[in-house]
């Protein structure tokens, strides 16, 4: 049997489980759920971004809400046990960060969320805490507007990844 064939026989309750993990909108996930079966691979991960970009900002928020702070790693695993050890794995690359990076993008990260309403969203698979740093100092003078969207492409990308994880 393949994954996408697991995926599709997936019980109504593991189904909500793995689609989860992939992204916290409930929205979103009642919508994947409902969209099985699915005939392919690549069909799939449309119907994901497709549900996704037919989402409002509450429920983008919602998703966002389900992810620890970037360069938290001490709470990944404790408050986010679900997607706890794939947002570790993104940021794997924080762990050798300068104390100093460290820092900065705490204070940034407050400043952010202070602005936003939200933490700071970046698919950060691949990204050291220096260019993720970069990135918040980039961001944090955007517009209310613009940033939600941006934080929202982000969201999508990290969806994406981890639903090709399954996949």
């Amino acid at each position: 049997m393949t994954k996408l064939q697991e995926i599709n026989e997936l019980s109504y309750l593991k189904a909500k489980e793995l689609f989860s993990i992939c992204c916290g909108s409930e929205e979103w996930i009642e919508k994947m759920i409902n969209s099985r079966p699915f005939n392919s691979k690549d069909e799939a991960l449309k119907i994901a971004e497709t549900h996704w970009y037919l989402l409002d900002k509450v429920c983008w928020l919602d998703a966002f809400s389900h992810h620890p702070k970037i360069g938290d790693i001490n709470s990944l695993g404790k408050k986010y046990s679900s997607s706890g050890n794939l947002a570790k794995s993104e940021q794997s690359r924080i762990s050798g960060a300068s104390m100093k990076v460290l820092e900065n993008l705490s204070r940034y990260n407050e400043e952010y969320e202070r602005k936003f309403g939200y933490i700071f969203i970046v698919c950060a698979s691949g990204k050291s805490a220096e260019e993720m740093l970069s990135l918040i100092e980039k961001r944090i003078n955007n517009t209310e507007d613009s940033e939600i969207k941006i934080a929202m492409e982000e969201q999508n990308k990290i969806t994406k990844l981890r639903l090709e994880k399954f996949l």
